[in-house]
């Protein structure tokens, strides 16, 4: 586990199957002795989008772990590893099985022997423990449940290895620890505690200078990094080291004292407590935010103690002011001191941002401290502030926070206090450094949009214009701001219909005018500005370039740095900045979204603040970066294809790179929003050699994916850029690209005329390679048309065509497509021939998405034949290609096929499986094929109904 998940049976290492399968495993040793159902092993291993056979799927990999883990499995009475239990199964494996499991138990004894006194053979147990370490835990597992676990393993034995330090320090062994401390802090520069035990580490060896420099250098990175200042044990020691303080030496290690602070005075409190209520009046219009409400709801216990502080966190507009005061109403009875609110004035159009001084002196006036009794200095007035704080319960709240040295002052060192904070910065500092708890606003859900819509222009007239509603809450991006802004435009004009609002919205799509109130607070340009401007110039800059970005899908941050023209270094802590500015949000590691008003209000400054040589430039780094990456991916995707003629990669643009067919696809689906926008925006912006090569490229993908529509619709739009260029090479590969379409879509007329098109221009060209492809696609054409006599002769022509020009690829889809169309004539030597000569081909080239197509052929052809268990091997084989490749599509298929297979060979309970699979995969594909299983299963279950003895005959 602590490593790639992996297993031994007697000794011998056993194959535990594809990622997801081991996966499973892996869920079921985390969780060891307890149940995991179903459900969950569904969100671990395929997250929110699980696919329609899941289920079956899943039963398949636990089948699969029981033959590999319990070969014995069923033979006398040998101990079951795998049970099912209830609605799922569990693990029965002991802790002394798993490298986990041991690390665990080693980790656990140390820390008794620790509290015993027993630091060395503590140190020692850590030491152990450790070497169970072999590389990242769960390495190579896919899911959001692995990501989860590897962070929470790598942490636990981070915090281990510092254990471990701490003791070995604590033994002298402090030369022996400096080399590998110093590479830990380098690695972790945001863990204190490593810095800590280094700085300790080389003071007791003599190097002060060396110590003083590392506290030097943290501090460095927690002020720029976090916006915040080194742990109070971190600056004491500092402080220690500076003095050559006697007691950090070896020999005084067991006595050192912890300095008491030093005495100051101060006034103290009124005599009679004032019990401040400052809260705004609750909005009487608030509706919705039910999950947010329930998050901040579950922080508060029924007894005890609240937690130190809640950040609400959000973009502008958002909502989180209001959502801050709503909950504080609903919990103010829960504080009987009193309330007090400030604005912070983080992010405001006219006034300065509030130094912390200033709402000090307003907390402490507030409170009922004499102006005259109120120190001088900061530190002095929040210590009087926590000082008068110390004994009461208080529900304080800061909004519109910039950052978190504003706040600091500001956080009561009572427990029975809560601070409720609003901010469109994220305050990572606070959530990392003081315990405060996150709550981050999104969008309106479509329910809440409407009933907020309701709430302000009533029931009855929302429900007159249903359509207009829906519109007018698309066009504002569900965001709170702007509905309020439309809402009160159409109550000013209750005569108005809500289409001709909505109207106006969809003639000022592509500007923010329509969000205008006139009033700075509620202007959605201007409350964006006010988060635009307070950004560093490079970070503006990048958010301005984000407006270019095509697509409307999460953008990745190598995208984003070619769009910039910036290392992939830079660029992630430009992200950082906008993500914590909650401009963006970081949906997935590594990839971003937006709110659709933001990135309008990017293009508005885009274009405001950009010359137009730089948003061109930017384009032309996109574009290219999208193009190269697709490019590397695509001889992953068609092994032995020919190859689309490329250009030159644009300058301060670095394409990515895959080294398997998996990584290539994933990428690819990812990006398939971006990548659809990017061949229309490159046709849109005069670039269609961009276009159609990028379009072309996707070729292998968009067949592999079933992405039929944005095949076609791209491959148009490459066409029509290709011709209006009057670039002939780029209209015969897009000739191609929506011939191939149409063929899949079973559109053959359109797809045999545009073959046709693709011919003669490829003639013209003199390009023979080019005229083999289409003579080989043409025969594929008549042969979904059942014309079998053309596509022998189309495939006769054109696999002689590629075994001339020595094109492997051609001649085995020609021998694939002469292999079916001859099975289907009845002619299966010469099927079997022509398929088992393309099984040679595409095994030599490692072709295995094509491979699977001809194993289903073969195992028609012996199914046809009669061949059952020749029939069955066959398909079994073809599946085990489909699923290695990800073709979901022709994995449905040919389990359609075995299912006949087995129904033909009197094995109806497996005929049932398996067209259960397939029609679950082609009902999720929207196949025609899947009505036709529909109405199998239908039919088989009456028959098997029918054939069961009747109740009374019993």
């Amino acid at each position: 586990m602590l490593g790639p998940v992996r297993a031994w049976h007697g000794g011998r290492e056993v194959d535990l199957g594809p990622r997801q399968q081991r996966l499973v495993l892996a869920v079921l040793l985390l969780r060891r002795g307890h149940l995991v159902t179903v459900d969950e092993f569904i969100d671990a291993v395929w997250g929110a989008q699980p696919p329609a056979a899941a289920v079956s799927v899943l039963r398949t990999y636990v089948s699969r772990l029981r033959k590999v883990l319990e070969p014995s499995r069923g033979v006398g009475e040998s101990p079951k590893l795998i049970v099912s239990a209830a609605n799922g199964y569990l693990a029965q494996v002991p802790d002394e099985a798993l490298d986990l499991g041991i690390f665990e138990q080693q980790v656990a004894r140390a820390k008794k022997l620790h509290a015993m006194g027993e630091v060395s053979a503590a140190a020692d147990l850590l030491h152990a423990a450790l070497e169970e370490w072999h590389e990242t835990p769960l390495a190579g597992l896919p899911g959001p449940l692995a990501h989860a676990e590897r962070t929470r393993l790598n942490e636990k034995r981070l915090s281990v290895l510092e254990a471990r330090l701490d003791s070995d320090v604590q033994l002298g062994r402090h030369d022996e620890v400096i080399a590998e401390l110093r590479a830990l802090v380098e690695e972790y520069p945001l863990r204190e505690r490593l810095c800590q035990l280094l700085m300790l580490a080389l003071y007791r060896s003599g190097r002060q200078a060396e110590a003083l420099a590392c506290y030097r250098r943290t501090r460095r990175v927690l002020v720029a990094e976090l916006g915040i200042e080194p742990s109070t044990p971190l600056r004491q020691l500092h402080e220690r080291i500076l003095a050559a303080d006697a007691s950090l030496n070896p020999s005084a290690a067991g006595r050192q004292q912890e300095d008491s602070p030093a005495h100051t005075l101060v006034p103290p409190p009124p005599a009679t407590p004032v019990r401040p209520a400052q809260l705004p009046a609750d909005l009487p219009t608030f509706t919705g935010r039910i999950s947010e409400l329930g998050q901040a709801r579950a922080l508060l216990p029924a007894h005890g103690q609240p937690p130190p502080a809640v950040v609400i966190g959000g973009m502008a507009g958002i909502g989180k002011t209001t959502l801050a005061v709503h909950w504080a109403h609903e919990i103010a009875d829960q504080f009987p001191d009193g309330q007090l609110f400030i604005n912070l004035r983080g992010f405001d159009p006219a006034n300065p941002v509030m130094p912390p001084g200033e709402a000090v002196r307003i907390f402490l006036d507030s409170l009922g401290v004499p102006p005259q009794r109120i120190p001088s200095r900061l530190d002095a007035q929040a210590a009087l502030y926590r000082s008068l704080l110390a004994d009461r319960r208080m529900l304080i709240v800061l909004d519109n926070a910039r950052d978190v040295e504003q706040i600091r002052p500001l956080l009561p060192g009572a427990t029975g206090c809560l601070v409720i904070i609003t901010s469109r910065n994220q305050l990572t500092g606070l959530i990392a450094g003081h315990g405060a708890h996150p709550v981050t606003l999104h969008q309106l859900t479509p329910a809440d949009a409407r009933a907020l819509l309701i709430r302000r222009l009533g029931a009855e007239r929302v429900a007159a214009q249903p359509q207009a509603v829906d519109e007018i809450i698309e066009r504002c991006g569900r965001l709170p701001l702007a509905l309020a802004i439309v809402a009160a435009r159409a109550a000013i004009q209750p005569r108005f219909p809500l289409s001709v609002i909505a109207e106006d919205l969809r003639e000022d799509h592509g500007s923010l005018d329509a969000f205008s109130s006139g009033e700075l607070n509620t202007d959605v340009r201007a409350v964006f500005s006010w988060s635009y401007e307070a950004l560093s110039a490079p970070a503006a800059r990048l958010f301005r370039l984000l407006g270019l970005h095509p697509g409307t899908d999460a953008f990745s941050a190598p995208g984003v740095a070619a769009l910039a023209g910036l290392p992939l270094r830079e660029t992630r802590g430009l992200l950082g900045e906008l993500t914590r500015a909650h401009l963006l949000t970081e949906s997935l590691p590594g990839r971003y979204t937006t709110h659709d008003l933001l990135r309008t209000y990017a293009g508005e400054q885009l274009l405001a603040d950009e010359p137009p040589a730089g948003r061109e430039q930017a384009l032309e780094r996109l574009l290219s970066w999208y193009l190269h990456t697709v490019d590397a991916a695509y001889p992953l995707l068609t092994p032995d294809r020919a190859r689309v003629p490329s250009q030159p990669v644009a300058p301060g643009c670095h394409p990515l790179a895959f080294t398997t067919q998996e990584q290539a696809v994933q990428w690819c689906e990812m990006e398939r929003g971006n990548l659809v926008a990017a061949v229309h925006r490159a046709a849109a912006s005069g670039r269609p050699g961009d276009a159609w090569r990028l379009a072309a490229m996707m070729w292998g993908f968009f067949y592999l994916g079933r992405h039929l529509h944005d095949w076609l619709e791209t491959s148009r739009t490459a066409l029509a850029a290709a011709r209006a260029a009057r670039d002939r090479r780029g209209e015969a590969w897009s000739l191609g690209g929506v011939a191939d379409a149409l063929t899949q879509m079973n559109r053959l007329d359109e797809a045999i005329e545009h073959y046709q098109q693709q011919m003669c221009v490829y003639r013209e060209l003199a390009d023979i390679d080019g005229e083999g492809r289409c003579m080989v696609s043409m025969g594929n054409a008549y042969l979904q048309g059942d014309q079998l006599e053309k596509a022998v002769e189309y495939g006769r022509r054109g696999l002689a065509m590629a075994r001339i020009h020595g094109c492997a690829w051609g001649e085995a889809i020609a021998l694939t497509n002469l292999g079916d169309a001859c099975q289907r004539l009845g002619r299966f030597d010469e099927a079997g021939d022509h398929l088992e000569e393309a099984l040679v081909l595409l095994r030599a080239m490692g072709n295995r998405w094509f491979e699977g197509n001809v194993l289903h052929l073969l195992g028609a052809i012996a199914h046809r034949l009669r061949r059952w268990e020749d029939a069955v091997e066959r398909y079994h084989q073809a599946l085990e290609a489909h699923r290695d490749v990800g073709n979901r599509w022709g994995e449905g298929h040919t389990l359609g096929s075995l299912g006949d297979v087995q129904l033909g060979a009197g094995e109806h309970e497996a005929a049932r499986t398996s067209w259960q699979q397939a029609l679950a995969i082609l009902t999720e594909f929207e196949d025609p094929h899947a009505a036709k299983i529909r109405e199998g299963l239908h039919d088989l279950d009456r028959r098997m109904s029918d054939a069961r003895p009747h109740p009374y005959w019993t």
